[in-house]
Protein backbone atom coordinates (compact mmCIF):
# COMPACT_ATOMS: atom_id res chain seq x y z
CA UNK A 1 0.00 0.00 0.00
CA UNK A 2 1.10 3.93 -0.77
CA UNK A 3 -0.44 6.95 1.09
CA UNK A 4 -0.40 9.34 -1.35
CA UNK A 5 -1.30 13.09 0.14
CA UNK A 6 -1.23 16.43 -1.47
CA UNK A 7 -1.04 18.51 1.56
CA UNK A 8 -0.89 21.90 -0.55
CA UNK A 9 -2.27 22.97 -3.71
CA UNK A 10 -1.01 26.64 -3.68
CA UNK A 11 1.26 28.29 -5.91
CA UNK A 12 3.16 31.59 -5.35
CA UNK A 13 2.19 32.56 -2.32
CA UNK A 14 0.44 30.57 0.86
CA UNK A 15 -3.10 31.63 1.49
CA UNK A 16 -6.07 31.34 4.58
CA UNK A 17 -7.84 28.53 2.54
CA UNK A 18 -4.69 26.67 0.59
CA UNK A 19 -1.27 26.06 1.65
CA UNK A 20 2.06 26.08 -0.50
CA UNK A 21 2.29 22.85 -2.87
CA UNK A 22 3.93 19.80 -0.72
CA UNK A 23 3.25 15.81 -1.27
CA UNK A 24 3.54 13.54 0.97
CA UNK A 25 3.79 9.78 -0.23
CA UNK A 26 4.17 6.94 2.52
CA UNK A 27 5.38 3.27 1.78
CA UNK A 28 6.65 0.32 4.09
CA UNK A 29 7.35 2.24 6.84
CA UNK A 30 9.34 5.07 4.92
CA UNK A 31 8.12 9.39 4.50
CA UNK A 32 9.28 10.85 1.01
CA UNK A 33 8.17 15.04 1.50
CA UNK A 34 8.39 16.37 -2.75
CA UNK A 35 8.54 20.36 -2.07
CA UNK A 36 8.51 21.97 1.33
CA UNK A 37 6.80 25.54 0.52
CA UNK A 38 6.14 27.72 3.69
CA UNK A 39 2.91 26.34 5.94
CA UNK A 40 3.81 22.62 4.63
CA UNK A 41 4.53 21.87 8.74
CA UNK A 42 0.79 23.25 9.25
CA UNK A 43 -0.60 21.43 6.14
CA UNK A 44 0.95 18.15 7.66
CA UNK A 45 -0.33 19.02 11.56
CA UNK A 46 -3.86 19.73 9.60
CA UNK A 47 -3.31 15.70 7.91
CA UNK A 48 -2.65 14.60 11.44
CA UNK A 49 0.76 13.45 10.53
CA UNK A 50 4.53 14.40 12.07
CA UNK A 51 7.52 15.98 10.32
CA UNK A 52 9.93 13.44 12.17
CA UNK A 53 9.46 10.24 10.20
CA UNK A 54 10.35 12.16 7.11
CA UNK A 55 13.24 10.20 5.46
CA UNK A 56 13.45 11.60 2.16
CA UNK A 57 12.68 15.47 0.60
CA UNK A 58 12.88 15.83 -2.83
CA UNK A 59 12.67 19.20 -4.19
CA UNK A 60 11.40 20.18 -7.89
CA UNK A 61 13.07 24.02 -7.42
CA UNK A 62 14.60 26.41 -5.54
CA UNK A 63 11.72 29.19 -5.86
CA UNK A 64 10.66 29.97 -2.63
CA UNK A 65 7.35 28.75 -2.44
CA UNK A 66 8.87 25.69 -3.23
CA UNK A 67 11.56 25.42 -0.67
CA UNK A 68 10.99 28.46 2.38
CA UNK A 69 9.42 25.97 4.34
CA UNK A 70 12.60 23.94 5.23
CA UNK A 71 14.19 25.78 7.68
CA UNK A 72 11.19 25.83 9.88
CA UNK A 73 10.73 21.93 9.46
CA UNK A 74 14.42 21.44 10.13
CA UNK A 75 13.94 22.75 13.52
CA UNK A 76 10.80 20.60 14.26
CA UNK A 77 12.75 17.48 13.58
CA UNK A 78 15.34 18.66 15.52
CA UNK A 79 13.08 20.32 18.36
CA UNK A 80 11.33 16.19 18.15
CA UNK A 81 14.97 14.64 19.44
CA UNK A 82 15.27 13.27 15.66
CA UNK A 83 18.81 11.41 15.28
CA UNK A 84 18.17 9.46 12.05
CA UNK A 85 19.90 11.39 9.29
CA UNK A 86 18.02 13.23 6.53
CA UNK A 87 18.56 12.72 3.00
CA UNK A 88 17.63 15.64 0.69
CA UNK A 89 17.45 15.42 -3.11
CA UNK A 90 16.97 18.14 -6.21
CA UNK A 91 18.63 19.83 -8.52
CA UNK A 92 22.61 20.92 -8.64
CA UNK A 93 23.14 23.74 -6.21
CA UNK A 94 20.80 21.97 -3.21
CA UNK A 95 24.44 22.11 -0.87
CA UNK A 96 24.82 25.69 -1.63
CA UNK A 97 21.02 26.61 -1.27
CA UNK A 98 20.00 24.57 1.83
CA UNK A 99 23.21 25.74 3.71
CA UNK A 100 22.30 29.33 3.19
CA UNK A 101 19.12 28.55 4.44
CA UNK A 102 20.18 26.70 7.49
CA UNK A 103 21.66 29.97 8.43
CA UNK A 104 18.56 30.18 10.46
CA UNK A 105 18.72 26.68 11.90
CA UNK A 106 22.55 26.15 11.93
CA UNK A 107 22.53 23.57 14.92
CA UNK A 108 20.85 19.99 14.18
CA UNK A 109 20.90 16.77 15.93
CA UNK A 110 20.97 14.68 12.90
CA UNK A 111 23.04 14.68 9.83
CA UNK A 112 21.52 16.21 6.14
CA UNK A 113 22.39 14.38 3.58
CA UNK A 114 22.27 15.32 -0.01
CA UNK A 115 22.22 14.28 -3.65
CA UNK A 116 22.46 16.81 -6.48
CA UNK A 117 20.57 15.91 -9.94
CA UNK A 118 23.31 15.67 -12.37
CA UNK A 119 21.27 14.49 -15.54
CA UNK A 120 18.30 14.94 -17.38
CA UNK A 121 17.11 11.91 -15.91
CA UNK A 122 18.49 10.39 -12.78
CA UNK A 123 17.46 7.35 -10.62
CA UNK A 124 17.51 6.68 -6.84
CA UNK A 125 16.93 3.40 -6.08
CA UNK A 126 15.66 2.92 -2.20
CA UNK A 127 14.70 -0.30 -0.27
CA UNK A 128 11.69 -1.86 -2.33
CA UNK A 129 11.36 1.50 -4.41
CA UNK A 130 12.91 4.04 -7.04
CA UNK A 131 12.95 7.66 -7.41
CA UNK A 132 13.29 8.99 -10.51
CA UNK A 133 13.58 12.33 -11.30
CA UNK A 134 13.39 13.99 -15.04
CA UNK A 135 13.95 17.59 -16.06
CA UNK A 136 11.42 19.63 -16.98
CA UNK A 137 10.74 23.34 -18.56
CA UNK A 138 10.53 26.46 -16.26
CA UNK A 139 11.90 29.41 -15.97
CA UNK A 140 14.88 27.72 -13.73
CA UNK A 141 16.42 24.48 -13.66
CA UNK A 142 13.45 22.29 -12.40
CA UNK A 143 12.56 18.46 -11.99
CA UNK A 144 9.51 16.34 -12.11
CA UNK A 145 9.38 13.24 -10.15
CA UNK A 146 8.38 9.52 -10.27
CA UNK A 147 8.00 7.42 -7.15
CA UNK A 148 8.26 3.43 -8.40
CA UNK A 149 7.23 0.85 -5.87
CA UNK A 150 8.53 -2.45 -7.04
CA UNK A 151 7.01 -5.69 -6.63
CA UNK A 152 8.64 -9.17 -6.80
CA UNK A 153 7.36 -12.10 -8.54
CA UNK A 154 5.39 -14.59 -6.07
CA UNK A 155 6.82 -17.24 -4.41
CA UNK A 156 6.78 -20.48 -6.27
CA UNK A 157 6.79 -23.52 -4.18
CA UNK A 158 6.74 -26.45 -7.22
CA UNK A 159 9.64 -24.93 -8.51
CA UNK A 160 11.64 -24.71 -5.34
CA UNK A 161 10.90 -28.17 -4.65
CA UNK A 162 11.30 -29.42 -7.85
CA UNK A 163 14.92 -27.60 -7.72
CA UNK A 164 15.35 -29.85 -4.21
CA UNK A 165 15.96 -26.14 -2.62
CA UNK A 166 16.64 -26.37 1.25
CA UNK A 167 13.08 -25.16 2.73
CA UNK A 168 15.34 -23.72 5.28
CA UNK A 169 16.32 -20.98 2.23
CA UNK A 170 13.01 -19.95 0.82
CA UNK A 171 12.36 -16.83 2.85
CA UNK A 172 15.68 -16.06 2.25
CA UNK A 173 15.28 -16.42 -1.33
CA UNK A 174 12.26 -14.59 -1.26
CA UNK A 175 13.31 -11.98 0.03
CA UNK A 176 16.18 -11.64 -2.97
CA UNK A 177 19.39 -12.92 -1.43
CA UNK A 178 21.80 -15.08 -2.76
CA UNK A 179 22.96 -18.12 -1.12
CA UNK A 180 25.31 -20.31 -1.50
CA UNK A 181 25.44 -23.83 0.88
CA UNK A 182 27.66 -27.16 0.31
CA UNK A 183 29.02 -25.83 -2.81
CA UNK A 184 25.33 -24.29 -4.70
CA UNK A 185 24.57 -21.18 -5.20
CA UNK A 186 20.84 -20.52 -5.15
CA UNK A 187 19.11 -17.59 -6.31
CA UNK A 188 16.13 -15.75 -5.75
CA UNK A 189 15.63 -15.75 -9.22
CA UNK A 190 15.02 -19.70 -9.09
CA UNK A 191 12.07 -19.36 -6.84
CA UNK A 192 10.22 -16.49 -7.92
CA UNK A 193 7.94 -16.46 -10.82
CA UNK A 194 8.46 -12.57 -12.82
CA UNK A 195 7.85 -9.57 -11.81
CA UNK A 196 4.29 -8.34 -10.52
CA UNK A 197 3.27 -4.73 -10.79
CA UNK A 198 4.13 -2.12 -8.38
CA UNK A 199 2.98 1.41 -8.02
CA UNK A 200 3.94 4.35 -9.63
CA UNK A 201 3.09 8.42 -8.45
CA UNK A 202 4.06 10.91 -10.83
CA UNK A 203 4.36 14.55 -10.10
CA UNK A 204 5.53 17.85 -11.63
CA UNK A 205 4.65 21.50 -11.22
CA UNK A 206 6.17 24.70 -12.62
CA UNK A 207 6.94 23.91 -16.37
CA UNK A 208 5.52 24.45 -19.99
CA UNK A 209 3.86 20.89 -21.09
CA UNK A 210 7.32 18.59 -22.50
CA UNK A 211 7.96 15.25 -23.84
CA UNK A 212 9.42 14.14 -20.58
CA UNK A 213 6.27 14.25 -18.52
CA UNK A 214 4.43 12.58 -20.60
CA UNK A 215 6.94 9.60 -20.95
CA UNK A 216 7.44 9.66 -17.55
CA UNK A 217 3.61 9.54 -16.73
CA UNK A 218 2.97 6.62 -18.86
CA UNK A 219 2.27 3.42 -15.95
CA UNK A 220 1.39 6.16 -13.53
CA UNK A 221 -1.84 4.67 -10.70
CA UNK A 222 -1.87 8.28 -9.83
CA UNK A 223 -0.52 11.62 -12.32
CA UNK A 224 -0.05 15.00 -10.05
CA UNK A 225 0.15 17.96 -12.47
CA UNK A 226 0.24 21.86 -12.46
CA UNK A 227 -2.97 23.41 -13.30
CA UNK A 228 -2.15 27.06 -12.63
CA UNK A 229 -4.57 28.58 -14.84
CA UNK A 230 -8.51 27.40 -15.49
CA UNK A 231 -9.15 30.73 -17.62
CA UNK A 232 -8.40 30.39 -21.11
CA UNK A 233 -7.01 33.99 -22.02
CA UNK A 234 -4.58 33.08 -19.52
CA UNK A 235 -2.79 30.51 -22.23
CA UNK A 236 0.04 33.37 -22.84
CA UNK A 237 0.52 34.64 -19.49
CA UNK A 238 1.53 30.84 -18.73
CA UNK A 239 3.80 30.36 -21.69
CA UNK A 240 5.42 33.76 -20.67
CA UNK A 241 6.32 32.74 -17.17
CA UNK A 242 7.10 28.53 -17.82
CA UNK A 243 3.75 27.60 -16.42
CA UNK A 244 0.85 24.64 -17.68
CA UNK A 245 -2.73 26.00 -17.63
CA UNK A 246 -5.01 22.56 -16.59
CA UNK A 247 -6.34 22.10 -20.55
CA UNK A 248 -2.23 21.10 -20.77
CA UNK A 249 -2.05 19.29 -18.00
CA UNK A 250 -5.35 17.29 -19.09
CA UNK A 251 -4.01 16.64 -22.84
CA UNK A 252 -0.71 15.17 -21.20
CA UNK A 253 -2.71 12.98 -18.78
CA UNK A 254 -4.84 11.61 -22.06
CA UNK A 255 -1.38 11.00 -23.68
CA UNK A 256 -0.08 9.21 -21.22
CA UNK A 257 -2.86 7.20 -20.51
CA UNK A 258 -3.01 7.24 -16.93
CA UNK A 259 -5.96 6.28 -14.80
CA UNK A 260 -6.32 9.62 -12.50
CA UNK A 261 -5.22 13.03 -13.04
CA UNK A 262 -5.07 15.19 -9.75
CA UNK A 263 -4.59 19.12 -10.34
CA UNK A 264 -2.24 21.13 -7.99
CA UNK A 265 -0.44 24.43 -8.12
CA UNK A 266 -3.18 26.96 -8.00
CA UNK A 267 -2.86 30.92 -9.12
CA UNK A 268 -3.84 32.65 -5.95
CA UNK A 269 -5.90 34.44 -8.60
CA UNK A 270 -8.07 30.74 -8.72
CA UNK A 271 -10.27 30.75 -6.04
CA UNK A 272 -12.81 27.77 -7.30
CA UNK A 273 -10.77 25.74 -9.93
CA UNK A 274 -13.23 22.77 -9.77
CA UNK A 275 -15.43 25.74 -12.28
CA UNK A 276 -13.53 24.70 -14.90
CA UNK A 277 -13.48 21.13 -14.53
CA UNK A 278 -16.50 20.70 -16.96
CA UNK A 279 -14.17 21.66 -20.23
CA UNK A 280 -11.00 20.03 -18.33
CA UNK A 281 -12.64 16.95 -18.11
CA UNK A 282 -13.83 16.75 -22.38
CA UNK A 283 -9.82 16.85 -22.96
CA UNK A 284 -9.57 13.97 -19.89
CA UNK A 285 -12.73 12.52 -18.00
CA UNK A 286 -11.01 11.89 -14.65
CA UNK A 287 -9.97 15.03 -13.69
CA UNK A 288 -9.91 16.02 -10.13
CA UNK A 289 -9.38 19.72 -8.97
CA UNK A 290 -7.69 18.40 -5.86
CA UNK A 291 -7.80 20.55 -2.61
CA UNK A 292 -5.35 20.56 0.19
CA UNK A 293 -4.79 17.27 2.21
CA UNK A 294 -6.29 15.23 -1.06
CA UNK A 295 -5.37 11.51 0.03
CA UNK A 296 -5.74 7.95 -1.45
CA UNK A 297 -4.60 4.75 -0.21
CA UNK A 298 -3.19 2.80 -3.68
CA UNK A 299 -2.88 -0.96 -3.61
CA UNK A 300 -1.62 -3.62 -5.39
CA UNK A 301 -3.52 -5.47 -7.85
CA UNK A 302 -4.13 -8.90 -6.84
CA UNK A 303 -3.66 -11.84 -8.78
Amino acid sequence: MLDVSLLGTGGMMPLPYRWLTALMLRYHGKSILIDCGEGTQIALREKGWSPNPIDIICFTHYHADHISGLPGMLLTMGNAERREPLLLIGPKGLTRVVNALRTIAPELPFEVQYEEITEEEQVFSFDGFQIKAFKVSHSVVCYGYSMIVERKGRFDKERALEQQIPMKLWSRLQKGETITENGVTYTSDMVLGGPRKGLKVTYCTDTRPTESITSNAAGSDLLILEGMYGEHDKLAKAKENKHMTMYEAAAIARSAQVPELWLTHYSPSLLRPEEYLGSVRKIFANTIAAKDGRTVELQFEEE
